[in-house]
């Protein structure tokens, strides 16, 4: 998929995020690259042959104090290679990148793996 196909879906998945999640975010860059470099796997301990579909770098919002300000944008990263990788299809790509990006926007809110984990089970649960 060209780059520019990839980047209109992941703007299309933060535009579909709740209103009020919209409303909180503040000071966030979300930006496309073909995958993630080696320091990237060395920082978060994964295997290097594993998959790193997206990361989130910054001051998460719960921990953003009366003084938190004048510092650059937290950014989130969307690795598109190896979302094309785990996906068979145009459709899965646009799945996958949705809920990649909101996995990452709950990581932005100060969410824990662990704790995303347990959102996206109870969410599986109710459809």
């Amino acid at each position: 998929m060209k780059k520019e196909k990839f980047e209109k879906l992941v703007e299309g998945a933060l535009a579909d995020l709740p209103r009020e999640f919209k409303k909180l975010i503040d000071n966030l860059v979300v930006i496309v690259e073909e995958e993630a470099p080696p320091e990237v796997y060395r920082k978060t301990g994964s295997h290097p042959f594993s998959r790193i579909l997206g990361t989130y770098h910054g001051v998460p919002y719960t921990h953003r104090g009366p003084y938190y300000g004048n510092i650059p944008p937290d950014v989130i990263t969307i690795y598109q290679k190896p979302i094309e990788e785990v996906c068979s299809s145009e459709e899965m790509i646009k799945e996958q990148v949705q809920k990649t990006v909101l996995h990452e926007i709950w990581h932005y809110f100060g969410r824990t793996d662990k704790e995303i984990d347990e959102l996206e089970k109870k969410a599986l649960k109710k459809k």
